[in-house]
Order: structure tokens, then sequence, then C-alpha cells
């Protein structure tokens, strides 16, 4: 089976990726691609695409990964309708009764000011 993936080139602290098509049990850095479609660069959004291409090997079942998926479908490839979008994950805190936010507010007792609360005195 075919996998749509990015494969990350660049350098340090710097990634570029190509869009790939290759073979889903491969490594995207084992260098067996079957073809490139597309390059990807996060830093300036920059995307260049064989819409053609994606979508020759989309129809043929290829499958996308969440990432190309996200992208494709942001840059107008229309998805087959055997494609199922990842559920999004939800994070929950560990202990989420020690959160501060979850802790019971605390009324801080009232320190008297004699000056600034009693009334000034007479003369």
């Amino acid at each position: 089976m075919l996998a749509i993936r990015m494969q990350r080139n660049g350098r340090t602290h710097y990634p570029t990726y190509r869009i790939i098509v290759q073979e889903a049990q491969r490594h995207p850095l084992s260098g067996r691609v079957v073809a490139e479609v597309g390059n990807y660069n996060p830093a300036t959004k920059a995307l260049t695409l064989d819409k053609e291409l994606v979508e020759k090997y989309l129809n043929n079942g290829a499958q996308p990964s969440s990432r190309v998926a996200f992208i494709l479908k942001k840059n107008g490839v229309k998805l087959p309708k055997w494609y199922k979008e990842a559920p999004k994950k939800s994070v929950k805190a560990k202990h989420a009764d020690k959160l501060r936010k979850n802790q019971p507010k605390e009324e801080a007792p009232a320190e008297e000011a004699p000056a600034a609360e009693a009334p000034a005195e007479e003369q």
C-alpha cells in the first residue's frame, strides 16, 4: 500500500519537507521513494505541489498522513470519499485536583488598618 507523507529535509532547527509517495511499510528516510509530489516549508508556509499527480495517487488508493491531508485540503485538492480524518486528541491533566485553578479559593484575613478605616477624630 502506498502512503503520501512528509520527508524531513533542511538543516538543524530549520526543517523543510518533501511530500512524497512511498510504500507504507518503509521509513520516510529509507530513500526508496515512488514519487516526489511537492515541497513544504513550514517557516514561510511556502508550498509547491503537483496537484494532478497527487490526485492520481489518491484515486489509486494512496493513504495521506493526517498532516499531508490537512495541507492538501487547505490547498484545494479534493480528498476521496473513503478518507476519514483522524480524531482530534484530547489531553487530560494527570492530577487535575492539584491544579491551582481547581483549588478552593481562600479568603485572605481582613487586616485592620485603623488609619484608613477609622473616621477622623474630631477636635
